[in-house]
């Protein structure tokens, strides 16, 4: 029991992962009927932008202290972070520990500011083309994207920790009844998972219960019947595809103490993501978080030792049989629309 426990949870961050990166995948499918196989860039990039931020706050200024020495015998070099200089040591330590969520406020505006340039210079001059084009075009960005951040970043993972006080882990094991240190679960993963949950809620309560989310919702349904209303869909359907951006970039954001980022980090998680929006049902967004979830945890599930032992590899193509039974057995997947794709 313990271990079936600890699988569950295992599979919930990178659920939450898939499910984040899903949901910003239909949102942009179900307004602007484009395939978008650069979302998982938008994902590396806003774990680089936790990165940049950590990078930042570390920046330090060097003196020299006349009055200690160093192992040669030199005068020793004192390297202050300017956060310090400025605020203090207390409060300066404070912000370079709680980089990476304070890179949540600078991923917003970043992210919204790179899905508008990315919307209105490529995006839109590809809504009436086939999806075939679509895929190719967008995926060359994300081969772009991935090569840039490799120049400037580097080719090796670049560890960014928790803050402290999330470092550690929860018995869940002694919560249950159980023998204590039988199911333990790393504080940042509760953390990630309650923050996904935090952001699929606001996306679906702005869809659902704001005016402007009632129009996207009625445009995705029938675009020409709100145009003819003399409602610029369009303006919104761009709104939405930042709004997507945010999400896949607040995703990245926070999985970076998690996994430390890459440059190809992106396009790992394009194709498992992309891989849940079909088996959820293109154009679905509930479909696309509870296949994120559902993947995840069976993934977690495939990867343990009794699994693999079994059938050596089954971890890596798990989650693709089963996308081949879901459509084989539903074609539109588990809460796809009729119609999506079938043209």
């Amino acid at each position: 029991m313990e271990a079936f426990i600890l699988q569950i949870l295992n599979g919930l961050d990178k659920g939450s992962a898939y499910a984040l990166i899903a949901l910003g995948l239909t949102l942009i499918f179900g307004t602007l009927g484009v395939v978008n196989f650069a979302h998982g860039a938008l994902f590396m990039i806003g774990a680089f932008v936790a990165v940049t931020m950590s990078k930042l706050l570390s920046l330090s200024t060097t003196t020299i202290d006349p009055t200690r020495t160093d192992f040669l015998g030199n005068p020793a070099t004192i390297d202050t972070p300017y956060v310090v200089n400025w605020f203090g040591p207390e409060v300066g330590a404070t912000l370079i520990d709680w980089a990476v969520p304070l890179a949540i406020l600078l991923a917003i505006p970043v992210m919204l500011l790179f899905g508008f340039i990315m919307e209105r210079g490529l995006i839109k001059h590809f809504y009436k083309r086939p999806h075939a084009d679509q895929i190719l075009v967008t995926f060359g960005l994300a081969i772009v994207l991935q090569e840039v951040i490799k120049y400037f970043y580097g080719a090796n993972p670049i560890p960014t920790p928790a803050p402290d006080v999330f470092r550690g882990s929860f018995d869940f094991g002694a919560l249950l009844g159980f023998d204590p240190n039988t199911v333990i679960y790393p504080y940042w993963r509760l953390v990630y998972f309650a923050f996904a949950g935090v952001i699929i809620a606001a996306v679906f309560a702005f869809l659902q219960f704001t005016t402007f989310g009632m129009v996207v919702r009625a445009g995705m349904a029938d675009r020409e019947t709100v145009g003819l209303l003399g409602i610029n869909i369009d303006k919104r359907f761009t709104i939405m595809f930042g709004i997507a951006a945010a999400v896949a970039g607040l995703a990245g954001v926070m999985y970076t103490p998690i996994n430390p980022p890459n440059y190809h980090m992106g396009m790992d998680f394009l194709v498992l993501s992309f891989v849940v929006v079909v088996v959820g049902g293109m154009g679905s967004l509930p479909g696309a978080v509870l296949a994120g979830f559902l993947l995840g945890i069976l993934e977690s599930f495939a990867s343990t030792t009794w699994a693999t032992n079994a059938v050596p590899g089954i971890n890596q193509i798990i989650i693709y049989l089963v996308a081949m039974i879901v459509l084989l057995t539903r074609p539109r997947g588990l809460m796809g629309r009729k119609g999506v794709m079938e043209d």
